[in-house]
């Protein structure tokens, strides 16, 4: 059995060392609060900060968004904790993250900023305008997690680990063969209805998730999920920026009706765009989601 672990420990290292020269870092980085941030800038104009999603990392913007936003805005992309290529802080629940990138922001200077978060990116930025309102000028949320989520999709129950000793033991041994054997599987789940493009991985960063530090903070992510949701939800009709939500009408990781409708039906501010499409719509339809943040600004 140790022979075992060691051997899957061996890989892990190696497929991380390989999975870091194709997909290497895109940006700079600084250190806020003793942690390591991963971040990109380009353009100039209005800030605009862009938050990613459960599992994820920059590239989900830099894939398509960020050449067309960056014609028009000072873009600003960064991995969140533990994410990519940014450093765990060693809380993984939302408020605890909104208020490291809230520091990073305010560290960085840039101001009353545009945040756009994409799934539980979202709820991060929610929680940065609820705690943070003097850096949020508006809020752009795309297919975001607003209310808690009991029901997790298919995709991400190899994440639902309770023991961070347990999620140290399964990076370390069985998770990389794991995702390389299913990552497929979940790709396509997560952009049905529409296509997985087929150099996501690389140029969408999907390879990423196979490295034991990130899968490891994608599940402690997710195990924190709910911590500070049912708190947030009721303080949605306390913001006071306006909020825009874009959901693709198809999506099969969260329910439009659940997480959209009923967060729009219950801030004033808050409006609601349905589109064609699924989950990933940052990737699968960039002009389109470009379109909609200039228009809601």
């Amino acid at each position: 059995m140790a022979l075992s672990s060691a051997g899957l420990a061996g890989f892990a290292a190696l497929t991380r060392s390989r999975v870091e020269k194709l997909v290497p870092p895109d940006g700079q980085f600084a250190v806020v609060n003793g942690k390591t941030v991963h971040y990109l800038e380009r353009g100039s104009g209005p800030p605009l900060v862009m938050i990613h999603g459960l599992a994820g990392q920059m590239r989900h913007f830099s894939y398509a968004l960020l050449d067309i936003l960056a014609k028009d805005y000072r873009v600003i992309l960064i991995d969140r904790p533990g994410s990519g290529y940014s450093e765990a802080i060693g809380a993984a629940n939302i408020r605890a993250q909104a208020a490291h990138i809230g520091d990073f922001l305010a560290a960085l200077g840039v101001g009353k900023a545009t945040i756009v978060g994409h799934s539980l990116g979202g709820a991060v930025a929610l929680a940065l305008a609820l705690d943070r309102p003097e850096l949020v000028e508006r809020l752009a949320l795309l297919a975001p997690l607003t209310h808690p989520q009991d029901d997790a999709s298919g995709v991400f129950r190899g994440l639902a680990i309770p023991s961070a000793a347990a999620r140290f033991a399964i990076a370390w041994t069985v998770a990389t063969p794991m995702m390389m054997m299913t990552g497929a599987e979940g790709a396509r789940e997560a952009f049905a209805p529409e296509p997985v493009p087929d150099d996501f991985a690389i140029r969408g960063g999907g390879a990423l998730l196979s490295r034991p530090g990130n899968f490891r903070a994608a599940s402690a992510d997710f195990m924190a999920v709910n911590d500070d949701l049912p708190d947030m939800v009721g303080r949605y009709p306390d913001l006071r920026v306006p909020v825009a939500v874009l959901y693709g009408r198809g999506d099969r990781l969260l329910d439009p009706q659940i997480q959209g409708r009923q967060f729009a039906d219950a801030v004033a501010q808050a409006e609601l765009t349905l589109i064609d499409g699924g989950h990933m719509i940052p990737i699968t339809q960039p002009e389109v989601v470009a379109d909609w943040i200039r228009r809601s600004g």
